[in-house]
């Protein structure tokens, strides 16, 4: 086998941009950051893992990281696997709509862990943050769907990845031995859909357990074991195994020529609703119907298009996701989240607060869908909808595409603003959310040590 590997290559590409990521694209790190950070303080006491944080406990103790809800200090893997776990408990947490990937629920806490382990600052913690983020992307768009499709959640499949390649970045380790590392990650990814069948919150945990098998996948490395340097292409590949898709690992070397001259991250979104992204459109699409004056009672039924790469998701078994198990299984019910918007006017953290039931539950099995085989998903995620009222009138309603995607960004104003309240309802006070919000935002090379104090203890 001849010529440089994949990940020979990926290696070398971000070692090169490390310390060089354009000022643009610090900026969209900074914001992804603060609002992972934002979420998953609010996660650490309103999520379904509230007291996760005794993890850091026992002999999980001490370390120099950070970990939300408690005063103190961890391993970087133990502090990335309990902050990513709150960050993505709430299905709060960014999603970049073409690849699929919730990339902070992965990469923010294994930088800001790795970053308070080392020392680095600031500056080297976003720029390794941004630069993980635009390689996980690309092997999501190498092989769009195709993870999802065979049942695994992207992120926390090809996760290790990305985290052991921020561990190595922020160590400054030689190119052979990051090589190493993304190799050992290559025995670790992992994060079914099984989770749906029952409603459990396993998957608030799968892309912090990403963060947490990549970081101890770049510190193996460093104590001596290798892994193979070709661990993304070939029969045994990351992506022939998991993704069924031999020619995957010529795309991403293609995408990878692109890294430091087309840049992705500015085009992840932000979520301003907490459940699964791929409900958000219709969401918006029924609240057209209803800002044009229909009120909930009005409704006989709702019948849905849903892209056929969502159905596994927010629409199969059906049945199922009419009357989802707990308010937390709700935030992948696609019926039951449109009847929430409906009857109570909104979606907020409340509705996966409240027991299933009642009106809600009512309307939602009143709604039915279809298989949506064109609908550009998931290079956009679309909706539509067809509202049957009570006197015998259909009322269509359709979005293009997500708030947050590529074509329409969410502004920054409105990210700080759901930064700000996370924090406040985390119980963080006016003068430390102020803080955090100027550290991050703000100042030239934010302070990892800083940030860790500002966020500790007073969530839980």
């Amino acid at each position: 086998m001849t010529g440089v590997s994949l990940t020979a290559d990926l290696v070398a590409r971000a070692q090169a941009l490390h310390g060089a990521v354009p000022d643009e694209v610090l900026g969209s790190a900074r914001l992804h950051l603060l609002d992972a950070l934002g979420v998953g303080a609010l996660g650490a006491r309103r999520g379904p893992l509230k007291g996760f944080s005794r993890l850091a406990g026992g002999v999980h103790a001490g370390g120099r990281s950070s970990v939300l809800g408690v005063t103190g200090t961890a391993p970087a893997p133990v502090a990335a696997l309990v902050n990513g776990s709150y960050i993505h408990s709430l299905e709060f947490d960014d999603t970049h709509v073409a690849s699929v990937m919730h990339g902070s629920a992965t990469l923010a806490p294994a930088a800001l862990a790795v970053a308070q382990e080392t020392g680095a600052d600031g500056a080297a913690m976003l720029s390794a943050y941004a630069i993980a983020w635009e390689i996980l992307i690309r092997m999501g768009q190498a092989s769009p769907g195709t993870l999802q499709a065979r049942g695994f959640q992207t992120t926390s499949t090809a996760g290790p990845f990305a985290a052991a390649l921020v561990s190595s970045l922020l160590h400054g380790d030689e190119p052979d031995l990051a090589v190493n590392a993304l190799g050992i990650a290559g025995s670790q990814p992992g994060g079914t859909f099984a989770f749906l069948e029952e409603g459990s919150t396993v998957k608030a945990g799968q892309p912090a357990w990403a963060a947490h098998s990549g970081l101890w996948a770049a510190e193996l490395a460093r104590a001596g074991m290798t892994g193979p340097s070709r661990v993304l292409e070939g029969e045994r590949g990351f992506f022939q195994l998991y993704a069924d898709d031999p020619g995957a690992p010529d795309r991403l070397r293609d995408e990878l020529t692109t890294l430091g001259d087309r840049w992705h991250l500015t085009d992840a979104a932000f979520k301003l609703i907490p459940c699964c992204h791929f409900i958000h459109p219709f969401v918006e699409a029924l609240g057209l119907v209803l800002d044009a004056g229909i009120e909930a009672g009005e409704i006989a039924g709702i019948h849905c298009h849903v892209p056929r790469g969502a159905v596994p998701v927010i629409a199969e078994p059906w049945a199922d996701r009419q009357t989802p198990r707990t308010p937390h299984d709700a935030r992948w019910s696609l019926p039951y989240v449109l009847a929430g918007r409906a009857v109570d006017g909104r979606v907020d953290l409340d509705l996966f607060d409240t027991p299933v039931g009642g009106e809600r539950l009512d309307l939602s099995t009143r709604i039915s869908y279809e298989v949506w085989e064109d609908s550009g998903f998931p290079a956009r995620f679309p909706a539509r909808i067809e509202v049957t009222l009570t006197d015998g009138r259909v009322v269509e309603s359709s979005v293009d595409d997500v708030i947050g995607g590529a074509g329409r960004p969410v502004d920054a104003a409105a990210v700080l603003a759901k930064a700000r309240a996370n924090l406040l309802g985390a119980g963080l006070g006016e003068d430390r959310t102020e803080r955090l919000v100027h550290e991050l935002i703000d100042e030239p090379s934010p302070r990892p040590s800083l940030v860790g104090e500002l966020l500790a203890g007073g969530t839980g």
